[in-house]
């Protein structure tokens, strides 16, 4: 049983079919958020929404292509309509970007990195933050990198698009901060997810091969950038925005 730090908020998290995002919705309903589990693969968001509540919890799995204008607003409708408010919204979706230096990389591979990692954060504000005013104010949080920070050979479109989200979040926490919203980044070093077996191949390669790149020599757990989430979406946080919460394993402290 957790502590109710959301108890009685709405929130609106991409990507929540697997992963990081999964671990997010069910540590904020835990906490007694209802919670919107938008994902572009919506039987995935289903599982989960359908596990919370199977704990108690409320949820609702919602299809979302967060690179669609139309599919983006209907999230944020849907969060208002079925629950009465939005609080919180985690832009958390991002797309996989085949590992190439700039010259191999498609222009088409470059504009997908953008329009998911980027232009969708911006979308999903774009829609949120008006429902967020209207319930009184609340947290955005946009899930960057520590390779906003950083650069790792062939992943300079990923690189860019999360290094982007950061000034965009610092845009953001200006624009809203007489508001009562509040934007921030969450940075996740290596976390041990499918996005690390496509890469690897399993999680115990990833591991072994960029686990030691940090400096706690391991990859993070989901359920840490849950709780590092949690921290920005509630009442804990309250004096944070415009700020980007690096939780790395020490990636970029060498």
């Amino acid at each position: 049983m957790g502590q109710g730090k959301l108890e009685g908020r709405t929130a609106l998290v991409t990507g929540a079919g697997a992963g990081i995002g999964q671990a997010i919705v069910e540590a904020f309903a835990t906490e007694g958020a209802a919670v919107v589990c938008a994902d572009i693969a919506v039987d995935t968001a289903q599982r989960v929404a359908e596990g919370i509540a199977s704990r108690g919890g409320r949820a609702l799995a919602c299809p979302c292509d967060v690179t669609d204008p139309v599919q983006a607003q209907a999230a944020v409708e849907m969060a208002v309509g079925e629950f009465g408010g939005l609080h919180v919204l985690v832009s958390n979706a991002a797309t996989f970007t085949p590992l190439a230096p700039v010259e191999d990389l498609s222009l088409e591979d470059w504009r997908h990195a953008l329009d998911v990692n980027l232009t969708g954060s911006f979308l999903m504000s774009k829609y949120a933050i008006p429902a967020i005013r209207a319930a009184g104010g609340g947290s955005v949080i946009l899930m960057a990198s520590q390779m906003g920070r950083v650069a790792n050979a062939g992943q300079a479109a990923y690189c860019t698009t999360k290094g982007a989200l950061l000034q965009l979040a610092k845009g953001m926490a200006l624009d809203h901060c007489n508001e009562g919203i509040r934007v921030n980044t969450l940075s996740p070093g290596g976390i041990a997810t499918q996005r690390l077996v496509r890469r690897f191949g399993d999680i115990e390669t990833a591991q072994r091969e960029w686990g030691p790149k940090h400096p706690l020599g391991r990859l993070g757990e989901p359920e840490e950038i849950a709780a590092a989430a949690l921290f920005l979406a509630g009442e804990d946080s309250s004096f944070m925005t415009g700020a980007d919460l690096l939780v790395d394993g020490g990636y970029t402290a060498w």
